[in-house]
């Protein structure tokens, strides 16, 4: 039996009902599920030479997609961590139209069975207190941008916000009184309160004195007023990592995103003993397990554990313990 709702129909319930009114799916899932699927339609377009809005359903079958999926790995060269996401915001539609449409449900089962694929994981990325500082100091704080990006680093150092939370705070999101912190809303529409420091709490004194938002206005923002993108944030950083290299040459190794911050945030509350849970909640992960990727990378607590071992090519003799004679202790004492 066909299906009685075409691609066209079910594609529109999937956003409209499924991901915005039923999930309440964030802005950013709906705006990546969307790039998936106009990549699809483009893909299936040139090679069934037909308008998107007049596919059948039978045209996205399990071949057509893994065909897409080989697509964007060969002619578009994306990384298999691309791929699998366009695999899952696939899947996420195919189990509505099972739903929906359950006369094809046997299509939609052999899409679901496509599987994710593996790929290697390096190690992140993450910066030292020296690199911390050469790039704090790059603002040219005699400017009212660079005054501007000097705040808005600090606060992605300090606080470990993702790139579309730091650009999402508003005026009403700071408290700069006695418990001093930044709210925000994260993925899965959590909301976290996050501390601030003495020096960051008076950088952002120093900054609502001269910016003057009011609560619904962005924190950080253009000349004109107009809210940072991810991709001005981005800009920006790298502008100021080129100006920080001058004099910190270590830089000139690394490449330093927006999300390495994130990074570099956690990796120094761990590098104070901060407990793995405690940094989940900081940066706002679903969970502890995630944390464990700091773990392994963090050659110095590593190094530091190695310190603590015996070394293996010095054998320990046995037996008991048998205290020093007191006169050659009293001789290594002086």
């Amino acid at each position: 039996m066909k299906p009685t709702a075409t691609l066209a129909e079910l594609l529109q319930g999937f956003f409209t009902e499924r991901l915005m009114r039923q999930r309440q799916a964030s802005p950013h899932t709906i705006a990546s599920y969307r790039d998936t699927f106009r990549l699809l339609l483009r893909y299936l377009q040139d090679q069934h030479h037909t308008p998107p809005a007049a596919l059948a359903l039978e045209a996205v079958d399990a071949a057509a997609i893994a065909a897409f999926l080989t697509h964007l790995e060969r002619e578009r060269g994306n990384t298999a961590r691309t791929r699998n996401a366009r695999l899952a915001a696939l899947h996420s539609f195919f189990r509505y139209v099972a739903l929906a449409e359950p006369s094809a449900s046997a299509l939609c089962q052999r899409v679901l069975a496509l599987p994710s694929k593996r790929h290697d994981r390096a190690l992140i990325g993450f910066l030292t207190r020296e690199e911390i500082a050469a790039l704090l100091a790059a603002p040219e704080r005699a400017t009212w941008a660079g005054r501007r990006d000097h705040a808005l680093l600090l606060v992605a150092v300090q606080t470990g916000l993702r790139v579309a939370e730091l650009i999402g705070l508003r005026g009403q999101d700071l408290v700069l009184d006695t418990g001093a912190h930044v709210r925000c809303r994260g993925k899965g529409r959590k909301e976290r309160a996050t501390p601030l420091t003495l020096h960051a709490r008076t950088v952002l004194r120093a900054w609502i004195a001269e910016r003057k938002p009011g609560p619904a206005d962005p924190l950080f923002c253009h000349a004109t007023g107009r809210p940072l993108s991810r991709d001005g944030v981005a800009y920006l950083l790298a502008k100021h990592v080129a100006v920080a290299r001058r004099t910190c040459p270590s830089l000139a190794r690394k490449r330093v995103s927006p999300h390495v911050l994130r990074h570099t945030t956690a990796m120094q509350l761990l590098l104070a003993g901060v407990d793995r849970a405690v940094i989940a909640l900081w940066l706002g992960h679903e969970s502890v397990e995630t944390t464990q990727m700091y773990l392994d990378a963090n050659l110095a607590l590593k190094e530091a554990l190695l310190a603590k071992t015996a070394p293996l090519d010095t054998p320990v003799a046995p037996g008991r313990f048998q205290p020093a004679d007191r006169l050659l202790t009293f001789l290594n004492a002086l």
